[in-house]
Order: structure tokens, then sequence, then C-alpha cells
């Protein structure tokens, strides 16, 4: 069993935080995401996973490495970027001979259930497997993944449907698939849902579904990443902190995810927000609901709320909506 793990995209709905880190390198508690993922893929038996790259490429194998706890790692870079459908094309070799080829999104944050995932795809005999999400409202992602009662998929948008639609979930980013369908997909860039998965629905072609109840989070904007991160740590009021992060006596953090290298001053209150690598909130500040980007300095006694906040870089172009604010590029939620 051998694995593809979607890592190329640009992040851009969460710039410019994501101008200097790839989305899958998000911290999360301490680790990059990633890595979390890659260790669900070596408990599921994976022998190799393959990484696809285009932005920021060089990052990702210079935290990972060639190898992860075993499983072998290797990376195909993209130029241009190839989609969902396309990241498999140069890779036909390196899948050729698997018994059964997995997905993996990079940025999607999971308790990856991919060991009951192949169970189901091995049992059914289904062309391919989707893990559906069963928490979230579907309305916000385009209307989810329909299915009937025996979760067979029927649609895979809201039209067309090809079959009893009971249900709709929303796809949690994985899928476990027969290799064979590999040779299906066009030169170039295509999606792997338009152009491999609704056209084998449109034939008759047997697409099973896994819905799974364990926590899961789509990473795709600021205030989506920092709803995930207070739902990891919502085990302590105080929320988590890295052992390598500073934090003043008499600031009083309040579910705060403070990771390593942040420092928080005297008489600053944190409340609701994320504090990443090397962030610092000056003394007597006021945070809520706040993502503080790596290295920014946040002034003594300022006040911020409902914004990621970064540092200025003059290299780089905030995205439309943001502003800049001395030092800081304030880019406030959306909503």
């Amino acid at each position: 069993m051998r694995a593809l793990v979607l890592a190329a995209g640009y992040g851009t709905r969460l710039r410019p935080l994501t101008d200097e880190l790839p989305k899958p390198l998000l911290p999360v508690l301490g680790r990059p995401l990633l890595l979390r993922t890659l260790d669900a893929l070596v408990d599921a038996g994976c022998e190799a996973a393959a990484i696809n790259l285009h932005h920021l490429a060089e990052a990702i194998p210079a935290a990972v490495g060639d190898e992860h706890r075993g499983m072998r790692i290797v990376y195909s870079r993209e130029e241009p970027i190839l989609g969902t459908g396309g990241a498999f094309v140069p890779l036909r070799e390196f899948f050729a001979g698997s018994e059964t080829v997995l997905l993996v999104n990079g940025d999607s944050l999971c308790e990856w259930p991919l060991a009951d995932l192949l169970a189901r795809h091995r049992r059914r005999r289904a062309a391919a497997t989707l893990l559906l999400a069963g928490r979230p409202d579907p309305r916000p992602f385009g209307g989810g993944i329909g299915i009937d009662r025996g979760g067979r998929v029927r649609a895979i948008r809201r039209e067309p449907s090809f079959g009893p639609v009971v249900r709709r979930f929303v796809y949690a980013g994985a899928y476990a698939l027969d290799p064979a369908l590999l040779a299906r997909l066009p030169q170039g860039s295509s999606d792997s849902m338009r152009d491999l998965f609704e056209p084998l629905l449109a034939e008759g072609g047997r697409i099973d579904s896994l819905v799974t109840w364990k926590p899961w989070h789509d990473l795709g904007t600021p205030a989506r990443y920092l709803e995930a991160m207070l739902d990891l740590s919502a085990r302590a009021d105080a929320g988590w902190r890295s052992n390598e992060a500073s934090v003043a006596a008499s600031a009083d953090l309040r579910r705060a995810v403070v990771e390593a290298g942040a420092r928080v001053e005297e008489g600053a209150t944190v409340e609701d927000s994320l504090l990443l690598r090397d962030a610092v909130v000056g003394a007597g500040c006021r945070l809520r609901r706040v993502v503080v980007g790596p290295g920014a300095d946040l002034p003594r006694g300022s006040a911020w709320s409902a914004a990621l906040l970064t540092r200025w870089r003059p290299d780089v172009t905030p995205p439309a909506g943001s502003r800049r604010d001395g030092k800081l590029v304030v880019t406030p939620f959306a909503g």
C-alpha cells in the first residue's frame, strides 16, 4: 500500500501566514500538521508515501526528510500545479503494483481512521471509498457528498445526482482507490472529484464511503485554524502552551494556545487566541480571538480582536482587506 499526500497548494485564504509557511507545516500543539498525517499513514501500514510540492516547495522536504518512522518519503515537484487528480500522473510508476492507493489531504486536521477506511474499501470491493466527516454542516462546503442509505456515493456536488441521496456529509480529505483507476486520469491538471469520480458515477461505477465522527477540521482560514487549535486544547481552561514558550506570571491566559518561542509579557490578557513561534505579546496587551503569526511583535498596551496579525514584510503584498499597522499586517477574520 502506498499513499499520496497533497501538499502543493498555496493556502491563499490563510495569507499572509502562508507566504512564509506552507499550510501543511502549520503547527498543531507543537508539531507540524503534516507529521500527524504521516503518523496516521504509518499506523495504517503504508509502506511509502509521495508528497506533491509546489508552493514554498523546499520547506516540506527540509522539515520531513526522506523517511518518517521507517516509511519512505518521495517528493513530486509540480510546475505548474496539477490539481488533486493530476498530482497522480507523474507518480504512476511509484504506484505501479500497489494493491490499494490512499490519498490524504496534507492540510486537513483529523484523527484519520485510515485502517477502518481501508477495511471498508477492501470488504465492499468498491472502485473508491471516500472518507466523510459527520460533524460539520455540509452547506458551507458546496453541499457535501451525497450518499444513499447503504453509504454508496450518489452525488459529488448538489447536481447531478446518480441515484437516491438520503444524507450529505463533508468530504474529509481522504480516499482509498483501486490503482487501475489512475489510468483514467488525463495528462496535465485535473480534479479527482470532477474528472475521475463523477464520470465513474455516471457510468454506474461503485464509490463507497465511510463516515467518521472523530474530530475533523478544515484549516482553510485563520478563523478556522484558530477554532481547530482551541478545540484540540479544550481539555484545559488555560489552553495549551509549549514548554519552550515564555509567559509572565502576571499574564492572564484564557483558552490560549502558545507555541514554542512565543513570549507573553507582564499584565497581558490573551483569550481564545493562538500565538505562533517567536510571537511577542507586549506588556498590557489585550487579545481576544486573535492569531499572532511567527515573529510578530505586538506593541505594549495594544488591543486586538478577530484578526490575523503577521509581521510586515516589504517583499510581500498583503491580501485584500488587510491593512498595515506599524510593523504589523492586520487581516480581519472574514464574517
